[in-house]
């Protein structure tokens, strides 16, 4: 096995985690690739590592068996962006804040190598979408966790309408719209009241974002539906951003067509953590906080 390394270099002692991180794969002879965002300061890598060593991510995610993120979510995002064009599983060292995607935390590494070691995994498929653009010339919008389209810098909301294949579903003033896939639906979706989807589920979600109306609720839709938003403004610019990652601007009327992606995102899973012991341990879902409140005041 070959694994690729892509790690959030902006990160305080980050190169002490990779180097612990790649020590630990050597003196286990798994074989592996670094980004080559790392080789400008690979002097504070503390395990020599050759110049060969050192790929872009794209040629990264060709070559290796695995990729490894190391960094928080929003490293797991652009790690998984890259990834899915190759169709190559991503497994997610923790060394942010929430870790929800990137759920191995650093201090476990030594059992996570055990496990890559034995094949003691499993590859989840989790849904992308992607976003069509009418009357813009730009590439096609990919998506892991979701496609939002907001008002930008213009102050005042923005009126959204939506259609389901066609068929017309309603028209309002908000600050945006949040499409999210199972996996984003604790994201950015879930602050807005947006519902928590079971990553296996086959559905795409609408959250609107702070409407002017009481009647506006989110959405859950069937994955295979093609939804068109509408999107005008007053200002001279809507803005699309993908994953919080990804940010484009368009002079309005904007029309954008969205559908699940013909190829997943491969996820992997080991037996150090669970979906549902992320959601009560990190987002504290099902926990009643006045139990814990008053065992601490006690």
């Amino acid at each position: 096995m070959k694994l690729g390394i892509i790690a959030n270099v902006t990160k305080e002692n980050v190169f002490e985690i990779v180097s612990s991180f790649i020590g630990k794969l050597k003196a286990n002879e798994i074989d592996f690739y670094l980004s080559d965002s790392l080789s400008s300061q690979k002097d504070l890598l503390k395990t020599k590592v050759a110049q060969s060593k050192f790929l872009s991510d794209t040629k990264l995610c060709q070559k290796s068996d695995m990729i490894i993120s190391i960094g928080g979510d929003g490293t797991m995002l652009a790690t998984a962006y890259i990834a899915q064009f190759y169709s190559k599983p991503v497994l997610g060292l923790n060394f942010g804040k929430l870790g929800f995607l990137a759920e191995v935390n650093i201090n476990q590494m030594d059992s996570l190598i055990k496990e890559l070691k034995k094949g003691d995994y499993t590859i989840e498929e989790r849904m992308i979408i992607t976003g069509t653009c009418r009357g813009h010339k730009i590439e096609q919008l990919y998506a892991i966790n979701d496609l939002v389209i907001d008002k930008g810098a213009w102050p005042k909301m923005i009126d959204i309408t939506i259609l389901v294949d066609n068929e017309y579903v309603a028209t309002f003033a908000a600050d945006g719209l949040i499409v999210a896939t199972p996996t984003g639906s604790t994201g950015y979706s879930i602050s807005v009241g947006g519902p928590i989807v079971s990553p296996q589920s086959e559905v795409i979600t609408l959250s609107p974002i702070s409407p002017h109306s009481l009647s506006i609720r989110p959405l859950v839709l069937p994955s295979n539906k093609e939804i068109i938003i509408r999107a005008d403004s007053l200002y001279k610019e809507v803005q699309i951003n993908c994953d919080g990652q990804r940010v484009f601007a368009f002079s309005p009327p904007l029309e954008i067509r969205i559908k699940k992606s013909d190829r997943p995102f491969n996820l992997v899973n080991t037996s150090l953590s669970s979906y549902f012991g992320t959601l009560r341990t990190k987002l504290h879902w099902g926990i009643d906080l006045r139990t814990h409140i008053s065992k601490n005041l006690e």
